[in-house]
């Protein structure tokens, strides 16, 4: 049976910021990307924006260590320059409930709309809770009052809940990186109405597109949780917050020179080497049921099947590191996704000719950038996806003079950016196909003009960009504030942040024990 016990100090533990001065810079994330030895980064524009941003106002940047331990060990501190990383071991059952359990095999389908593979599970709600507040007691150790805390993504939704009620009023900012669900699927979630509350304990509130903002400003007023102040501000429980889209970027002009440096590249070489005179289509994703691989192949397939004269013309290679290898969802996939390039590589190829090439294994950004810039049609069709910057990198590497064409799935957070690609619904499968046929037969200057609508787009919103908008609005300590909500909270009246939304879990859910 699973134990509720309430946190056992009803009083703030921790001081009130002081006012004024610009605070460091708190990073929190699932994994921390711990620099190497020589003090690099690691890669990835994510890490090297945030790692830029933390660099130029000091702070740190916190959060699981990747390794397992049975007991409550200390913090782990890695400092480089002016930048700390600071991470914290997992129980096996913490990692088990609170990432392959609740955020894994529940908040992730769900906000990717796949209610089928959403499993409910009490002890995994629990621990999700319980680890949120053992991540924000871990935090807590760290913080100084003009810290501004910048929280990622959906396995910490809780942490400034808990880090309210303990008593911060530091400012604290969340940026979802995976889609929102409209109401009728995100109110499958277990423990929907907390979840959706913890939310509103932050400052602001970050989504990668206007339709996951509006799916999620329409769940506030569906629970009538929050009401809408104006200029993108929301009032709930008397304490404002903004929410607001940031669509992610990547590092534009850096991977373009990796791309042009990848020539080169021996993967590189070998690669185009191997194509002869066939035109190369590249898919390149994490294995997992949200991005569509398996579709993506059958459409490839019905390519083949429709328009035989493109056979032995083209070569499609899939490249698909593992992931999360202990949920079963994954297991299954990986054998679905191999079952579908067998069949296709035994119905159409030859014993020149593989249609289907399917990698398991990660390939180097570099390498990345130089396969991208080799192939005519990047494949970018996810069933649904917050943002993928795969997209974007395709783009970013092409040849000005010759660029290949991107075709992109509607459920694509990129689409609404990246509108100049042959955006296709990926659940259409020969539809699909007849799009991969027109971006092989596409004009040069019909791809050239495509390519530079959207490179103008990549150009103007980098990950730096990003990074530096979202920071902006956090330090706008009060222009969300109207007059009677902010007497309201200079007179102390903000309620404890986790307390008031415990009956909507039946029952006290606060304070979940590690251990």
């Amino acid at each position: 049976m699973v134990r509720f016990e309430p946190l056992t100090s009803p009083e703030p533990l921790f001081p009130k910021p002081k006012s004024g001065g610009e605070g460091r810079l708190v990073v929190v994330s699932n994994r921390v990307p711990v620099p190497s030895a020589s003090g690099s980064p690691a890669a990835g524009g994510l890490a090297v924006a945030l790692n830029a941003a933390l660099q130029q106002r000091g702070g740190f940047w916190f959060g699981w260590s990747g390794k397992v331990s049975e007991e409550e060990t200390p913090l782990e501190v890695h400092d480089f320059g002016h930048v700390s990383y600071a991470v914290t071991d997992l129980s096996q059952r913490d990692i088990d409930e609170y990432y392959a359990g609740f955020a894994n095999r529940a908040l992730w389908p769900v906000c990717h709309y796949r209610l089928d593979l959403t499993e409910i599970s009490a002890n995994d709600t629990a621990g999700y809770f319980r680890v949120n507040e053992f991540f924000a007691r871990r935090l807590a150790t760290l913080l100084k009052p003009d810290d501004v805390i910048w929280v990622h993504d959906y396995h910490f939704i809780p942490l400034a809940a808990y880090l309210r009620q303990m008593g911060f009023e530091n400012r604290i900012g969340f940026f979802l990186h995976i889609p929102w669900a409209p109401y009728d699927v995100s109110s499958a979630l277990p423990a929907y109405q907390t979840v959706l509350s913890g939310m509103t304990r932050y400052d602001v509130i970050g989504f990668q597109t206007r339709r996951d903002l509006e799916n999620f400003t329409r769940c506030l007023e569906q629970e009538n949780m929050a009401r809408e102040v104006g200029g993108g501000c929301w009032e709930a429980d008397g304490r404002t917050f903004r929410v607001g889209a940031f669509p992610i970027g990547i590092e534009t002009d850096l991977f373009r020179q990796e791309a042009r440096e990848a020539k080169s590249n021996s993967l590189v070489r070998r690669m185009r080497a191997s194509m002869e005179d066939r035109h190369l289509i590249i898919g390149v994703d994490r294995l997992d049921y949200s991005k569509g691989i398996r579709q993506r192949i059958a459409a490839f397939s019905c390519m083949l099947e429709r328009f035989p004269q493109m056979r032995n013309r083209v070569t499609f290679l899939q490249i698909t590191p593992k992931s999360r290898s202990e949920v079963p969802e994954y297991i299954r996939m990986q054998h679905e996704v191999a079952e579908q390039a067998g069949w296709t590589n035994g119905k159409f190829g030859d014993v020149d000719w593989t249609p289907v090439r399917y990698i398991n294994k990660a390939v180097s950004r570099t390498s990345l950038a130089g396969l991208y810039r080799t192939a005519r049609v990047g494949m970018v069709t996810p069933l649904r996806d917050g943002m993928n910057l795969v997209a974007k990198e395709y783009v970013a590497s092409q040849r000005g003079t010759d660029p290949g064409v991107l075709v992109l799935s509607r459920f694509a957070g990129a689409a609404a950016e990246l509108d100049s690609a042959l955006l296709v619904n990926p659940y259409d499968t020969e539809a699909t196909a007849n799009a991969i046929v027109r971006a092989l037969e596409m004009s040069l200057e019909e791809r050239k003009e495509r390519w530079r609508a959207m490179m103008d787009k990549l150009r103007a919103n980098t990950v730096d960009h990003w990074c530096a908008s979202f920071l902006s609005v956090l330090a706008q300590e009060r222009a969300c504030l109207s007059s009677d909500a902010a007497e309201r909270q200079d007179d102390g009246a903000l309620e404890p942040a986790i307390g008031r939304t415990a009956a909507h879990f039946g029952g006290s859910w606060t304070g979940y024990r590690r251990n």
